[in-house]
């Protein structure tokens, strides 16, 4: 038995625990040999796994009742299907190749080789690049959460009106032939990111895309019948703020989650979050009271929202005190977007450019401004810092973003409408997506 640990290195163990004397060149030896310390962090990989949780809270339930208090009564099952069936639909395209598309080895700065196509070789063990001190799958579900949430942003610009198969095929082509590519350019590797673009939680990746988006769908399917004319406020007000609170929780996630550790810019990211949410909402709440004469529910909502999108880009880069500059902004400019929407005439159900479109292109150009390396010694100087390339590069990023997303949208829509169709018929929206589309009522 002795003999046995000796060969295991435990000798010097028990003989230090019995008062004996141990050789010095013994007593350093079996620490080094039997223990290596591991490149993976505990509280790091909690915090990112949280995050990813936090993120898919943002989804479901918070997306899908926000969305589904702002529609009619009549349609609120179907709106709320659209952000379950998205998430899924989507998880499950990343796994078996998006993930590699986004975030594979990098293929001219364009794209993601397909490496790990159905996760083949990303494992447990860091990625370098991707998270040096969580596994290569912690960092790849974390990002699958936001895969999921950009198209199903998308959805409330057609809200009410697009068949459900057309839902499930635009979403599929979306997520692979515009999301992924985007975030190959910025996250990737690819070549925004090489001219020094930043984006810390996707502010183009996420917002400036959905945004697009959301507006190219609106303008394609065209407006939903009755609209200018018809009733068409929010069937239920408190499910309207139940989704924005999950919203507000998740975006925690989103945000200090992309430090990808339990660490100091996850904090300064946090502070950066609640600073503009809570500065937006207040902004948007006093302009809508003097524009209208009181402040309304859905106003401090859709405020909370922009302030939370518009940080979304520097949130890891800036100070608390930007940030609140950033909420300022956000609350008023994403007002006056959603107010000019009727004069332009284009019909965006829930307002998804004029929140998310329209705070992720200030977003990034306001990172472009307010960026300090004081504050994330990874990041770079802003312009007021006078780093005038960093901010050409977060307006190229806009410039680009938002031509690549119009384009590929308006090529999808097409592609599906001939296929299955975008639009439900006149007779099946008059009677709501819940029944024509589901069979179901949400209300008896």
């Amino acid at each position: 038995m002795w003999n046995g640990l000796q060969n295991r290195g435990w000798w010097p163990v028990l003989a230090l625990s019995v008062g004996l004397t141990v050789p010095e060149q013994v007593r350093a030896q079996p620490v080094v040999a039997v223990m290596t310390a591991s490149p993976v962090s505990g509280a790091d990989t909690a915090w990112v796994l949280i995050s990813a949780a936090l993120v898919l809270a943002m989804i479901v339930p918070g997306l899908a009742l926000f969305y589904g208090g702002l529609v009619r009564s009549k349609n609120v099952l179907g709106t709320i299907m659209q952000s379950f069936v998205v998430l899924c639909v989507v998880s499950l395209l990343w796994v078996l190749g998006g993930y590699s598309l986004a975030f594979g080895p990098d293929v001219k700065g364009v794209i993601g080789g397909l490496d790990w196509v159905g996760l083949r070789g990303v494992g447990l063990t860091p990625h370098a690049t991707y998270g040096p001190t969580i596994p290569h799958q912690a960092f790849m579900v974390f990002q699958l959460m936001f895969a999921a949430i950009t198209p199903a942003l998308i959805t409330g610009a057609f809200a009410e009106r697009m068949k459900f198969s057309a839902l499930l095929m635009f979403s599929a082509l979306w997520s692979l032939l515009v999301y992924c590519p985007i975030t190959h350019w910025l996250w990737g590797g690819g070549w925004l990111a090489g001219l020094g673009a930043l984006d810390f939680a996707g502010g183009a990746v996420v917002h400036i895309s959905s945004g697009i988006s959301a507006l190219v769908c609106a303008l394609v399917l065209g407006a939903r019948q009755g609209y200018g004319t018809d009733y068409m406020a929010p069937h239920n007000l408190p499910m309207v703020l139940l989704g924005t609170g999950l919203l507000w929780f998740g975006w925690f996630g989103f945000n200090a989650g992309s430090a990808l550790g339990a660490n100091e810019t996850a904090v300064g990211a946090f502070v950066a979050t609640h600073t503009a949410a809570v500065t937006s909402a207040l902004s948007w709440m006093a302009i809508e009271w003097r524009h209208r004469g009181a402040p309304t529910v859905l106003g401090i909502a859709s405020g909370t929202v922009a302030g939370l999108a518009m940080v979304t880009p520097g949130a890891g880069y800036i100070s608390p005190f930007s940030a609140f500059l950033i909420g300022f902004v956000a609350g008023g400019l994403s007002y006056a977007a959603i107010m000019s929407k009727g004069r332009l005439g284009y019909d965006d159900s829930l307002d998804v450019f004029g929140i998310h479109g329209v705070a992720g292109v200030m977003g990034v150009l306001l990172t472009g401004v307010l960026a300090s390396q004081a504050v994330n010694a990874g990041g770079t100087d802003g312009l007021l810092l006078g780093n005038a390339a960093f901010f050409g590069a977060q307006a190229l990023t806009v410039v680009v973003v938002g031509l690549f997303c119009a384009i590929g949208t308006f090529i999808i829509l097409k592609l599906v409408d001939r296929l299955v169709g975008l639009r439900v018929p006149p007779e099946e929206e008059r009677m709501g997506l819940d029944i024509s589309q589901h069979n179901e009522r949400a209300y008896s």
